[in-house]
């Protein structure tokens, strides 16, 4: 693949050349590991550069981004990192921009609002990679015994799971506000209460009046009323949680794409529908983003950036998506993606795309707010709880973060 690069040259441009890539593993077990999809990607490129090879490293979720982080600081950066978060390397100016790295027509050919949330400063650092979003899962088989709709509004949800309750479904909604990924849950909750956790300028507001308003009604409606299962939402992990789906025991619950392959393998029958908000559909769901960048440290720019070119191809992107049940980050593969017989599971999580909200991962202080937002966010619902003292405190310790950006 040609790539018209948009600088020229660079320290390392000549040369044989090995490009160091660490990458998260989006795969369950050793057969669909994603070093099989890198390793195999990276063979195809090498084959016609013969000058450059392309050194893997995958590592879990769990431990990708703090391999990336140790790296970096022994000195050791790899040339391309595929993990969560970017704004601290950016913030030190470690990174390349793309446009350094990228042809025009791949760097237009992003998505709009994923494109934007890799800019720091207003200048992109960070290439979205993969990208999920969220809908509302439901027990077909549930829903039809108790003769029950799926939800389009809160009161719908919450009259819904009192019934589901009445006919003994263990768990009417997962609430899984768990250290796994509360951050996520809280984030989808928010949003469907008409707001989030920033302002329209990008400022914390964990605690407005709004997300007190709704942190408010899932404790009044769904978990004092015991709509939310026998384990305390606080003690709930995601994993857990669609697990139980998968078991038949959840009547509903916010779940991703992954939920569907899980809950057909069990032979679950699901419905999904977008998030109910206050009076209707919410206006946006929670998108979520994974990051590929580039290290200045070992002057590989032009080598980097035209395997990259490669690797955002539209037969590569739908070749991730397509394996890993993910969304793809162009336009050129979404457009694909939306076209083919094939995909059409994956089209209500695609229509959803264009509205949803991401973390606020432009931020270097992202990281500190969502760990104590995984820690902290529960209490919010707990026995003797109070959402506006819970969501104050996170608050103030955001605000303490975000001053020290």
């Amino acid at each position: 693949m040609a790539a018209t690069l948009a600088g020229c040259g660079s320290s390392g441009d000549s040369g044989d050349v090995t490009l160091k890539l660490v990458a998260a593993d989006y795969g369950d077990s050793a057969a669909n590991s994603s070093k099989k999809y890198w390793n195999k990607l990276a063979t195809a490129y090498e084959a016609d550069h013969p000058g450059t090879k392309v050194e893997v490293s995958v590592y879990s979720w769990t431990d990708v981004d703090r391999k990336v982080k140790e790296m970096v600081a022994a000195g050791h950066a790899p040339d391309l990192a595929q993990i969560g978060a970017y704004s601290d390397y950016a913030a030190r100016d470690q990174l390349y921009t793309a446009d350094e790295l990228l042809s025009i027509p791949v760097q237009a050919d992003f998505v709009s609002q994923l494109g934007e949330a890799g800019k720091k400063d207003r200048v992109q650092y960070a290439l979205p990679f993969a990208a999920s979003t969220r809908l509302l899962f439901y027990n077909k088989k549930l829903f039809s015994s108790a003769g029950l709709t799926a939800p389009k509004t809160w009161s719908e949800l919450a009259a819904d799971a009192k019934v589901l309750k009445s006919k003994g479904v263990k768990t009417p909604y997962a609430l899984p506000l768990g250290p796994e990924e509360a951050q996520a849950e809280t984030m989808q909750w928010l949003l469907s209460g008409g707001d989030g956790y920033t302002d329209d300028v990008g400022t914390y507001h964990l605690d407005s009046t709004q997300n007190v308003a709704t942190f408010s009604w899932l404790k009044d409606e769904l978990v004092d009323r015991g709509l939310t299962g026998p384990v305390a939402p606080a003690k709930l992990d995601r994993a857990a949680a669609f697990a139980a789906f998968t078991r038949g025991e959840v009547g509903m619950l916010n779940g991703h794409p992954t939920l569907m392959k899980m809950a057909a393998n069990k032979g679950v029958k699901f419905g999904m529908v977008p998030m109910p908000g206050v009076d209707g559909r919410a206006r946006s769901t929670m998108g979520v983003a994974d990051w590929m960048m580039a290290f200045k440290q070992n002057g590989h720019r032009k080598q980097a950036g035209d395997f990259l070119d490669f690797v955002y191809s539209e037969k590569n992107v739908l070749a991730f998506s397509r394996e890993y049940d993910l969304l793809p980050v162009t336009t050129s593969a979404s457009q694909a993606m939306a076209e083919d017989p094939r995909d059409k599971d994956l089209t209500p999580f695609l229509d959803e795309l264009p509205a949803a909200e991401l973390y606020p991962v432009d931020k270097t202080s992202w990281a500190a707010v969502s760990a104590d937002i995984k820690a902290g966010i529960g209490k919010a619902v707990a026995p003797g709880g109070n959402p506006s003292s819970v969501l104050t405190e996170l608050q103030n310790a955001a605000s303490v973060a975000e001053s020290s950006e």
